[in-house]
């Protein structure tokens, strides 16, 4: 990624954090995290990474209420960040604290029957 794209991409998330945290009203929105944006090289697409609290029905819900506010979104981006075309966007459920934190549990169940059996 270039670091043109990378600076959009930082911005974007800043912008994203503010935008669904005040502006969007939509009750099925819960609490979310911006955890990353990736941009490509040429500006044109990005892939949003929201973490969500909640259980799988709230984190279904939550992505479909951002889905139906894409639009809504992406204006406020372009209004924000000056660019001559607002890069389209796509929201991913981030899995990588989900995985972090199974992870750290199963270590953690290691080491208590290591501890254990000694």
């Amino acid at each position: 990624m270039s670091t043109r794209a990378n600076r959009v991409a930082e911005q974007m998330k800043k912008e994203l954090g503010d935008i669904i945290g005040r502006k969007l009203k939509d009750p099925r929105v819960g609490f979310v995290t911006v955890t990353g944006v990736e941009v490509t090289g040429d500006l044109q697409q990005s892939k949003i990474y929201i973490t969500v609290l909640g259980d799988e029905e709230k984190k279904h819900q939550t992505l479909q209420a951002l889905e139906k506010a894409k639009g809504f979104i992406r204006t406020e981006i372009g209004r924000r960040i000056r660019l001559r075309k607002t890069p389209e966007i796509q929201f991913t459920l981030d899995q990588s604290i989900e995985y972090g934190s199974r992870i750290e549990k199963l270590i953690s169940e290691l080491n208590e029957n290591d501890n254990f059996d000694r």
